[in-house]
C-alpha cells in the first residue's frame, strides 16, 4: 500500500459525530501505528540499504588480492602489489602508495583470468 493510498484511508475515517467525544484508545492506537509506520519506512528506505553496502565493501576488501586494478576513493587508479591485514600497496603509473584496504571503492579488473564460453 502506498503512502497516498493510507493518506487517503486516514482522510475518509469517519470522524465523531457532533457533541461526542472521541475515543481516547482509538486515537492512541492511530497515533501508536503511524510511529511503527514510520519506524519501518525509516528501516527500509535508510538502515537496509547502508546495511547492503556495508557488507559489499566488507567483501570486497576480503577479496583484494595482488594483481587486481582498483580505485581508491579519492580517485587514484592503481594495481594491487601487497595485501596486508589493514592497507594494501598500489602502483600507479611510477608511484608505490599504501593506501587503508577501507579507500578502495571499486576492483576495476581482477587479476584472475576470465573463463568465457
Amino acid at each position: 500500500m502506498s503512502t497516498a493510498g493510507l493518506t487517503t484511508l486516514l482522510a475518509l475515517a469517519p470522524s465523531t459525530a457532533p457533541g461526542t467525544q472521541p475515543d481516547p484508545k482509538a486515537q492512541m492506537l492511530q497515533m501508536v501505528g503511524t510511529f511503527v509506520f514510520m519506524g519501518l519506512v525509516m528501516y527500509f528506505l535508510i538502515f537496509r540499504p547502508q546495511q547492503k553496502k556495508s557488507k559489499q565493501q566488507a567483501l570486497l576488501m576480503k577479496n583484494l588480492k595482488a594483481g587486481d586494478r582498483v580505485v581508491t576513493s579519492s580517485g587514484i587508479i592503481g594495481t594491487v602489489l601487497t595485501v596486508k591485514e589493514k592497507s594494501i600497496s598500489l602502483r600507479s603509473l611510477e608511484t608505490k602508495l599504501e593506501v587503508l584496504k577501507s579507500a578502495i571503492v571499486e576492483v576495476t579488473q581482477d587479476s584472475s583470468p576470465s573463463v568465457e564460453s
